[in-house]
């Protein structure tokens, strides 16, 4: 069983659930980040035949330190609604090697997908933020909490399993404070889970007609897609 919990010296997880972790590596496609399970499956443009059939991608690239599963879980469950912001740290190291492809390319800022004013009351912190600041430390590239704000209150995208739902629940629901701060950056937007990328999408739309020069987005885990 993990347990989820970080070591006392805040380096990392237990042995026990560190070895149980899947980080992801290569091969994976180059724009989602969603790993090629069968060598026969990769081809010459590295990318998923989803992404293929995606005429006009709303992000330059997404990358993500470890897969979703049991293992990673409940440690990211327990910075998200158990008070666990310690965990923040341990994950900003995971997303400063999953990034790299993304530093190779450039980044001027890093944004955190925002909550609502009514779930941030509720929680009384945004993980994705904590993330984002604990990412700066590593990388010195600043972090813009401000910029990027949900207007819109949602239900959680946990409450629907089809991606369309998903992409209707969240439309329209973020827009840009000050766009003078985005105009000509390139973005890098951090979350915690990358499912079926809807959340990521419909904030990289905003970001780009308020002037970002490119949008990428470094999550914690991903959802492995079939």
């Amino acid at each position: 069983m993990c347990c989820g919990k970080i070591n006392a010296d805040g380096n990392g997880l237990c042995a026990e659930c560190f070895n149980k972790i899947t980080f992801i590596a290569k091969p994976y496609c180059q724009r989602c980040g969603q790993p090629f399970t069968q060598v026969a499956a990769v081809n010459a443009k590295m990318i998923c035949p989803k992404c293929l059939a995606e005429k006009k991608h709303p992000f330059r690239m997404a990358r993500a330190a470890v897969k979703y599963d049991y293992a990673s879980k409940k440690s990211i469950l327990a910075l998200k609604f158990m008070d666990k912001t310690e965990n923040a740290k341990i994950f900003a190291k995971w997303l400063k090697l999953a990034g790299t492809d993304i530093w190779k390319e450039g980044a001027d800022v890093l944004i955190p997908v925002p909550l609502h004013y009514g779930r941030l009351l509720t929680r009384r912190y945004n993980q994705s933020a904590l993330l984002a600041q604990e990412l700066s430390k590593l990388t010195d590239i600043k972090t813009d909490t401000g910029s990027l704000l949900k207007c819109k209150s949602t239900k959680p995208q946990s409450s629907f399993a089809h991606r369309n739902a998903r992409a209707q629940n969240i439309k329209g629901a973020f827009k840009v404070k000050n766009p003078a701060n985005i105009k000509g950056k390139r973005v890098v937007l951090i979350d915690d889970v990358f499912t079926t990328g809807a959340t990521a999408k419909e904030c990289a739309k905003t970001l780009y007609k308020a002037g970002a020069l490119s949008v990428d987005v470094l999550t914690i885990a991903k959802v492995y897609q079939n």
